[in-house]
C-alpha cells in the first residue's frame, strides 16, 4: 500500500478549497492529477506531501496516519518537487543533489557510503552525471528541473510527488522528463496541464474540478469527449493513438 487520502476537506478562511477528496496512490506507478486552474491540485499535493494538515479526514502512508509520522519520517519517505522550485546560491549540481540527503543525517554525522551512493545514483538516473560540476545559474530549465529531481531521488522515496514539473520547458525536455518519471521504480504522483501527456505515460488519472475528483481510472477510461467539454470546456476528438494504443485528444478549432 502506498498513499491514501480519505475524505479529505481543506480551506482557506470560508472557502472549501478541497471537499471530500479520497483516493489511493498504487505502489509503483505514476498517478497523474489533472483539472483546471484553481480545481485544487496544488492543495492536495501539500497536503500529500504532508506539508500541511486537512481540516478533516485522513492521509495514510502504509495504513499509518501521516499526522502521527514526525516530519523527518515523512521527508526519508516522500519526496515533493514543487511548480516553482528554486535553488538561490549558484551552487553545484552536485550539491543541490546532495541536499537530498539531509532527511537521512543527524546534526553530528559525517558523510556517508551510503549518501555518496545514494547522490550518485540519483544523478545518473536523472541525466545529469555529466553535468554534476556544473553551478546552478549555468543550467537551462531543463537541467534544473532535472536537477530537482534528481534531489528528491536522493532522498531514496518510495512516493515521488510533483507539481506540474514539466511546466515552461521546451518539448523536448517535458518529454524527456516525463520518460524520466514514468520509468522509475517507485510510486509517483503527478499534477499536468498536457492531457496527451497524461495519456501517453500516467498509468492511472484523477480529474479534479471544484476541488473534487470528478473522474478517475485509465486514460481510456477517464478521458472521454464529454468530460473534456464538462470540464476543460474545450471540444475535442479521442481516439486510440497508433503509435502508443493509449488515447490521443485532437483539439477541434
Amino acid at each position: 500500500m502506498s498513499i491514501k487520502a480519505e475524505n479529505l476537506i481543506w480551506k482557506i478562511g470560508r472557502k472549501t478549497i478541497l471537499d471530500g477528496v479520497s483516493l489511493e496512490a498504487p505502489p509503483g506507478k505514476m498517478l497523474g492529477l489533472l483539472g483546471p486552474n484553481g480545481s485544487g491540485k496544488t492543495s492536495l499535493l501539500r497536503l500529500l506531501a504532508g506539508l500541511m494538515r486537512p481540516h478533516s479526514g485522513r492521509i495514510t502512508l502504509d495504513r499509518s496516519d501521516i499526522a502521527t509520522i514526525s516530519r523527518r519520517s515523512i521527508a526519508r519517505r516522500i519526496a515533493f518537487v514543487e511548480q516553482h522550485a528554486t535553488t538561490n546560491a549558484n551552487l553545484r549540481v552536485v550539491d543541490v543533489v546532495k541536499l537530498g540527503r539531509f532527511p537521512h543525517r543527524s546534526m553530528f554525522s559525517g558523510w556517508t557510503k551510503t549518501d555518496e551512493e545514494a547522490v550518485e545514483a540519483a544523478l545518473a538516473r536523472a541525466g545529469m552525471a555529466e553535468k554534476r560540476d556544473d553551478r546552478w545559474q549555468s543550467l537551462s530549465g531543463g537541467e534544473k528541473q532535472r536537477t530537482h529531481i534528481a534531489r528528491a531521488l536522493a532522498q531514496s522515496p518510495q512516493e515521488l510527488i510533483l507539481d506540474e514539473p514539466t511546466n515552461h520547458l521546451d518539448i523536448q525536455h517535458q518529454i524527456g522528463l516525463m520518460r524520466l518519471i514514468s520509468g522509475l521504480p517507485i510510486t509517483s504522483i503527478v499534477a499536468l496541464h498536457d492531457l496527451n501527456h497524461a495519456a501517453m505515460f500516467c498509468d492511472q488519472l484523477i480529474i479534479m474540478q471544484h476541488g473534487r475528483i470528478v473522474a478517475s481510472g485509465a486514460p481510456q477510461d477517464v478521458l472521454r469527449e464529454d468530460l473534456l467539454r464538462n470540464v476543460f470546456s474545450v471540444e475535442a476528438r479521442v481516439e486510440a493513438s497508433p503509435y502508443h494504443s493509449r488515447p490521443h485528444i485532437h483539439y477541434l478549432r
